[in-house]
């Protein structure tokens, strides 16, 4: 894809979503192009999109709407819900999430999470398309359903992806990939891995978007800020699945002392033992200008669409508010020259 796109994280850190139309609105004016979404602990991926699809023309996609959590028709009426607010703007962003959220959440088992998205993406092209869908697969199956209003045009899905097995089922049958938790650099080798499948696959591979989740530290660069950023990235690089990634990425001799310390059980260790280059490498973080040059080097790494997820790590909401509202104004498009 030869256009690139800056776009929102949401919900928004301290906004309410009875604001975010407001907000949102103004975000368009700056030039953001796209609202995607995500759901770990607080608010679901759909109804944030819903409310912002029917008081802008944003672009929207749910970064990502997990494919154990939900069954399969209820996913996919659940899509069709949002696609019928904004019509044409809607995009189904799909994964598998990671073994907290799936086991000790929500009671399932996290079995075969590259064939579990696959089946689940083939599904739901056949749902979208209108078909009786009867599908036989390794990890579900479903029988007889039809969509009684299926959603016109059909869904673009993207799906989430770390490591080569998924990113090659993402550039097999995925509209789009969505990568994040990487640096710039790191994003060269991702990318690769979805080209070269949809190729293979007998796909153009420039018509797969890469979308990409950046996370945007929006405080001042405090030695507190430092150690918050650390503990943030501890307990996502300690999951399995995240785990594994930065493995495959080459920076176990980097992260080696701090998973070692995390599976003795010495927390104050393993946050000690993150080393600055993999905080400076995964957050984009600094005063405006760096931040917005820092976004730009993902773009020119392979990234077509970035979401900035705006972090701040200070106690009280109502400065946490006040800065995220602030970092979208000054990197907006506008702001940065896009």
């Amino acid at each position: 894809m030869a256009t690139k796109r800056l776009s929102l994280s949401v919900p928004l850190d301290g906004v309410s979503l009875r604001e975010h139309p407001e907000v949102c609105q103004e975000a368009e004016r700056l030039g953001y192009t796209d609202a995607w979404s995500y759901e770990v602990d607080a608010i679901d991926a759909f109804t944030p999109l819903a409310v912002i699809g029917l008081h802008t023309n944003l672009r929207l996609g749910t970064a990502i709407a997990n494919v154990y959590t939900r069954g399969p028709a209820t996913l996919a009426e659940t899509a069709a819900g949002v696609a019928e607010v904004a019509p044409g703007r809607f995009n189904l962003g799909i994964g598998s999430g990671s073994q907290p959220i799936v086991e000790l959440w929500n009671g399932g088992k996290f079995r075969k999470p590259a064939t579990r998205v696959r089946e689940m993406a083939l599904f739901l092209r056949k749902a979208f398309a209108g078909e009786r869908v009867v599908f036989e697969g390794e990890t579900f199956r479903v029988d007889g359903f039809r969509m009684a209003k299926p959603p016109s045009p059909p869904i673009p899905i993207h799906i989430a992806a770390l490591r080569e097995g998924m990113l090659r089922v993402a550039g097999e049958v995925g509209d789009g990939a969505i990568i994040n938790w990487l640096s710039a650099e790191d994003v060269k080798k991702s990318v690769a891995v979805v080209r070269e499948a949809a190729k293979a696959a007998g796909r153009n591979p420039d018509d797969v978007e890469i979308t990409a989740r950046l996370m945007v530290c929006i405080d001042p660069l405090t030695p507190e800020v430092a150690m918050l950023q650390r503990r943030h990235l501890n307990a996502y690089l300690n999951v399995p699945v995240y785990k594994e990634f930065h493995r495959w990425l080459g920076r176990e001799p980097l992260l080696s002392a701090m998973w070692t310390a995390w599976d003795s059980g010495d927390r104050k260790a393993a946050l000690a033992a993150v080393p600055d280059v993999v905080v400076q490498d995964l957050f984009v973080a600094g005063t405006a200008d760096e931040r917005n040059a820092h976004v730009q080097r993902y773009l020119e790494a392979g990234v077509d669409t970035a979401f900035l997820q705006f972090i701040s790590f200070d106690p009280d909401p109502a400065v946490r508010r006040a800065r995220v509202l602030q970092a979208m104004r000054e990197m907006s498009p506008k702001a940065a020259g896009m």
